[in-house]
């Protein structure tokens, strides 16, 4: 046996009572999946669309902080806002956009809800493993609603050229950086960009409840 008469004295009792409950083995895998509060439990290696809901999306992105909570405001400014954000962009830059496309840009940061908002240099210090792994999750969350796995590669600068400008407008409206610093880092939108960006100003971080209320809001009206 691979326990001790030790062991089994010491052991807590299972709920029944009857039988000791054993100390795990040492050669046990560690465990790969997450409990949401949906009851869904999301492997993490190998996700599962079917363990996806939107709901637990929304509930996490707006707990997890952008820029490590170094905002300004009562309330970190949260993922699921930006997300909203991010999709208005989206929708000034190209108005004739499809739906499915606005739903990709609501859920640009899905994978977020579940390994949190790490900011672009911790991204570029663990390499290509992460990238993978935020990859594989991506995937199974377009699957879960109706999107493909890969976007279009259109779609995916377009994403990023929104999210980049709201990058910079959280930048100089709460994360405390001047215009000139904001604009070597993100550059500063022109043209139609800079018609969008004022669309979204100003910035205010909400609660969570509220930040996840919106999100929620959005997802309704783009998955109908």
């Amino acid at each position: 046996m691979w326990w001790t008469a030790t062991d089994m004295r010491l052991a807590p009792l299972s709920r029944t009572g009857l039988q000791p409950k054993m100390p795990p083995r040492k050669d046990a895998e560690p465990r790969a999946w997450q409990r949401m509060l949906s009851g869904r439990r999301l492997d993490l290696l190998n996700p599962s669309p079917l363990d996806v809901e939107i709901t637990d999306i929304a509930h996490g992105l707006a707990r997890v902080a952008r820029w490590n909570g170094q905002t300004r405001g009562p309330h970190a400014f949260s993922v699921a806002q930006h997300c909203v954000i991010v999709e208005r962009l989206v929708c000034e830059l190209e108005p004739s956009l499809d739906q499915q496309w606005r739903l990709a840009a609501l859920l640009h940061d899905a994978p977020e809800y579940v390994i949190g908002d790490m900011i672009s240099p911790f991204k570029a210090a663990l390499g290509l493993d992460y990238k993978a792994f935020e990859a594989r999750l991506m995937a199974a969350i377009h699957l879960r609603f109706a999107l493909p796995a890969v976007l279009p590669e259109s779609v995916k600068k377009l994403i990023k050229r929104a999210d980049t400008i709201s990058a910079y407008a959280e930048a100089t409206e709460l994360a405390g950086f001047d215009l000139a610093e904001a604009a070597r880092y993100f550059g500063r939108p022109q043209g139609k960009g800079g018609l969008a960006l004022r669309k979204v100003l100003p910035l205010e971080a909400v609660a969570p409840d509220d930040a996840a209320a919106l999100y929620l809001e959005r997802f309704e009206m783009l998955h109908r």
